[in-house]
């Protein structure tokens, strides 16, 4: 008898592990550790779906691309099923996310809560065909861009003349060749060595990634705009999910996915970004950086060197058979009425 109480007893302690762990989810992404990204958004998802589970979702995270591969290919990988969520710049496969590319554009961003906010109802009405094959948990975005350069700040358009500069994107690439600069494409993480090693004179990126790529000794010239709204460039993100493990969920375990996505998830991220933005930009300072604002009123000029970039965006569009021109609109009347909150 003793025996057979035993042996139940062992029987119930391996059900109930097995339920307390019943989905493993791999979270893989580029950026370090110590990024926001990581520190204060995903490992606070980490927490809120483990914990809203009961224990039986088992969140897994792998900065740096310790599961292998290239940033560019992370949305494939979950899509794929190499691994069950990845975080991504859109940007990264530039031309294949072309509609996300409207908060790309020079001069339509602002802070990470505005811009991500704005992406909410922009991906919604406008990004479902661009994220087929994947499970969508949040879209969204850092603070509009600063120019961070080496040895030559950038006071006025003129300065960018042949200096070559990291880009992000696709826009941002026709945006910094319009306005006179030489742009290198590039992940964050190769900006530091790139820098070090002349490859690029400087980059467009937000402060908030600034102190985790270890530049602050590099690079000591900072460049941003006198307002946040109509910043120079911004970068769409994607923490997306294989779209078969979110099916295979049973529904209660659905519902922790979703309560802790979209909406819910965006404005965590939005406010992370913001703070480490803030802190970020005060570090630079406290390690010699020179921070250069273009004044406000020097805007229109920086605007109409662009401008083509937009043109050929909402071109785009109109060739695929939607309408560019109302899209763009839409976009920013979505960011202006974010900023407005």
């Amino acid at each position: 008898m003793k025996t057979i109480l035993m042996v139940g007893i062992a029987a119930l302690a391996i059900a109930g592990t097995a339920t307390a762990q019943e989905v493993t989810l791999r979270v893989h992404h580029f950026l370090s550790a110590d990024a926001p990204m990581h520190k204060d958004v995903l490992q606070p998802w980490e927490k809120m779906v483990e914990e809203q589970s009961g224990g039986r979702i088992d969140v897994q995270l792998f900065p740096s691309m310790q599961l292998g591969g290239k940033p560019p290919q992370l949305f494939d990988q979950a899509r794929d099923g190499i691994v069950d969520v990845s975080w991504t710049l859109l940007g990264y496969t530039p031309g294949r996310f072309p509609v996300s590319e409207a908060f790309e554009l020079p001069f339509n961003s602002g802070s990470a809560t505005e811009t991500t906010t704005a992406l909410q109802q922009f991906q919604a009405k406008y990004m479902g065909d661009e994220l087929k094959g994947v499970h969508p948990l949040l879209i969204h975005a850092p603070a509009a861009y600063k120019f961070h350069t080496k040895g030559k700040p950038i006071k006025a358009m003129a300065d960018l003349a042949g200096l070559k500069i990291r880009t992000p994107s696709r826009m941002m690439t026709d945006g910094l060749a319009a306005l006179g600069a030489t742009p290198i494409g590039m992940p964050v993480p190769e900006i530091a060595q790139s820098l070090t090693t002349g490859v690029i004179d400087g980059a467009v990126i937000p402060w908030e990634v600034f102190g985790s790529l270890r530049i602050e000794s590099v690079t000591k010239d900072h460049s941003e705009f006198g307002v946040e709204n109509g910043g120079l460039s911004t970068s769409v993100m994607a923490l997306v999910m294989n779209q078969a493990k979110y099916d295979a969920l049973p529904d209660d375990l659905k519902k922790v996915i979703d309560d802790n996505s979209g909406a819910a998830l965006a404005a965590l991220a939005g406010k992370a970004f913001d703070a480490a933005e803030t802190a970020e930009r005060q570090k630079a300072i406290d390690a010699g950086g020179v921070i250069n604002v273009i004044p406000e009123a020097d805007l229109a000029q920086w605007k109409t060197a662009t401008q083509p970039v937009v043109d050929a965006w909402v071109k785009t569009m109109n060739d695929s058979g939607k309408d560019g021109q109302a899209m763009l609109d839409d976009a920013r009347a979505m960011l202006t009425a974010a900023q407005a909150k």
